[in-house]
């Protein structure tokens, strides 16, 4: 009844790069990191560099750790590579004040985020089931 136990087997296939304290809130990061997961690192990389959010070149600098760490820990081809998981959590929030008319103050929060990327090898089909020559 309890929890299962993950395979440590399909954790050497994972390659991850963490990003903490990305000054940006969790409610922006969201949409960029899903309309990354599942492709390609270099087609990741090419939708970031086009987008027009700030905080896209925050993304696209851990992916390429992520890559950076898969190509020289691992020796994975890059070419291979793929966004399998992207995800960010809540960090600090720092509060400040501003002032506002009548001796009142209205208050400011800038939030923090940690943004996680894990990187996975595909194979090809004449891999796993040999070529046919």
């Amino acid at each position: 009844m309890g929890k299962k136990k993950k395979d440590n087997k399909t954790d050497s296939k994972l390659v991850r790069s963490i990003n903490k304290n990305v000054r940006s809130s969790t409610r922006k990061l969201n949409p960029i990191l899903k309309s990354i997961v599942g492709k390609k690192v270099d087609v990741a990389m090419r939708d970031l560099s086009f987008s027009e959010k700030r905080i896209s070149k925050d993304v696209k600098k851990t992916i390429s750790s992520a890559v950076a760490n898969a190509e020289n820990n691992y020796q994975y081809d890059i070419d291979k590579l793929i966004v399998k998981e992207a995800y960010c959590g809540k960090q600090i929030t720092m509060k400040r004040f501003r002032a506002r008319a009548k001796g009142r103050a209205a208050p400011i929060k800038k939030p923090y985020s940690n943004l996680t990327i894990i990187l996975s090898e595909t194979k090809k089909l004449e891999e796993k089931h040999g070529s046919k020559s």
